[in-house]
Order: C-alpha cells, then sequence, then structure tokens
C-alpha cells in the first residue's frame, strides 16, 4: 500500500535490514526450565526414555511427520500436517515458545508430545502421536507434557483440544477434563472447544488416575544404561499409528 505523505520528507526510501525486522515477527522467548529427563518402564515391561527435542533433532522429526501425513485414515493427515508445522515453527522461530518432548524406546522414536506456553498463566496442548504400539505410551506422553506445563513451568490452566475420536477418548472422555464455555474460548488448533485442567484438579484428579492408567510415574535419575541406549535418535523401521 502506498500513500502520498501529508507533509514535506527529506528521505523518500528507507532501507531495513532484516534484522531490524526479525524482532517484529518473532516473539521474544520466555525464561522456562527445560523438560529434564527421565525414564519410566511401561507396563509391559520395557522402559522408555523421554527428552526434550533439540534442533539437532528437527531433520528426523520432520522426515518422521512427512510419514505421518500421508496416512489417510484416523485425522493422521491432519495431525501430520499441523505437527510437522509446529516442528517448522519451531525451528525457525515463529512459534512462541513451544516445547517438544520425545519418547525413546533403545533409541527407537516411541512417541511425541508438544505444546506451547501461552503466557505465565496458560499452556497450549498441541499434538500427543505414538509411533509403537503396547504400554499406553499415549497416556505417558501426554502425561509428561501436563506434568511439564502445570509442575515445572508452572502454569495455572493447560488448554487441550482434539482432532481424532481416539484422541477425545483418551484426552477428554477418560481424564474428564472439564471445557470452557464456546465459542467465547476456542483452541487454536482449528477454533475447536477448549478442554482444561487446573493445577489443583491435576494434582487432585488427573494426576493420580494418570498414575493409574501408565503403572508407574518417571524416574528422573536416569541410569547411564538408558541413557546410552537412547543416545541417537532412530525412526522406527514400521510407522505402528
Amino acid at each position: 500500500m502506498k500513500i502520498t505523505p501529508p507533509t514535506q520528507v527529506s528521505q523518500q526510501q528507507i532501507t531495513l535490514d532484516v534484522s531490524e525486522i526479525e524482532p517484529l515477527l518473532q516473539a521474544p522467548a520466555m525464561d522456562l526450565k527445560p523438560f529434564p529427563e527421565a525414564q519410566i518402564t511401561l507396563r509391559d515391561g520395557r522402559i522408555m526414555y523421554v527428552r526434550q527435542a533439540t534442533l539437532e533433532d528437527v531433520p528426523l522429526m520432520l522426515e518422521q511427520f512427512e510419514r505421518v501425513m500421508k496416512v489417510k485414515r484416523d485425522f493422521y493427515d491432519i495431525v501430520g500436517v499441523r505437527t510437522y508445522a509446529e516442528i517448522l515453527g519451531w525451528a525457525t522461530k515463529r512459534l512462541k515458545d513451544p516445547f517438544h518432548l520425545i519418547g525413546m524406546i533403545d533409541g527407537v522414536w516411541a512417541g511425541l508430545a508438544n505444546g506451547r506456553i501461552f503466557d505465565e498463566d496458560v499452556a497450549i496442548s498441541l499434538h500427543t502421536v505414538t509411533f509403537v504400539r503396547g504400554g499406553r505410551i499415549g497416556y505417558v506422553m501426554y502425561y509428561a507434557k501436563t506434568l511439564y506445563a502445570l509442575e515445572i513451568a508452572n502454569c495455572k490452566e493447560w488448554w487441550s483440544t482434539f482432532e481424532s475420536y481416539a484422541g477425545w477418548r483418551l484426552g477428554a472422555l477418560d481424564f474428564a477434563q472439564p471445557s470452557k464455555p464456546w465459542p467465547q474460548y476456542q483452541h487454536e488448533l482449528g477454533g475447536s472447544r477448549v478442554y482444561y485442567s487446573t493445577r489443583k484438579y491435576w494434582d487432585t484428579v488427573l494426576k493420580p488416575y494418570t498414575l493409574k492408567m501408565v503403572g508407574s510415574d518417571f524416574d528422573f535419575n536416569v541410569t547411564d544404561e538408558i541413557r546410552e541406549k537412547n543416545a541417537v535418535l532412530k525412526l522406527p523401521e514400521e510407522l505402528a499409528i
């Protein structure tokens, strides 16, 4: 758009360096604690290692979700596309305060849970996707990111929504999370209903129930053996979703 200046100006053109524009496009990062590495024994006896993803993981993460977005059933295509964009938005600094948690079993990527911190009070759940069957890995990964949002980032509320029936069954119905009035409150993933947990609800209801479903809790004293087994992230040969 061009409009004639309403007064005489001495410079007809102003040149900007892109580094001057970037601060207006990139949201300043909050000072957030990272998710500490942890291990957890699954119900089937396998041990899963959970850590926060790093930018070095991004190429493999994008490769995996290129596979997910091609699955034309159970909403995996839209989940794959959106999660791909969330990972890319993190890598290019176009997503405010995201976090991506990776679950691994003997180095094989078993599940992803991600979200972002909206502000000091609210954290947004984005997606939870598992690639390996058994062990209630979906419960574990959702538990990990809720724990991060409410106990480590110390937000007051955790907002979720769900694209798939399976996701809604686990996160909304099974966890009995209440919902915000709609359309006054809308989730950023398509403007759908917001299901939420407060810290009090988490402590008294959601966390105890999740631990019962999972069967054990995180051990943040990761052994050298488990760390070594998961030193290198590997994609699963098959996409078991």
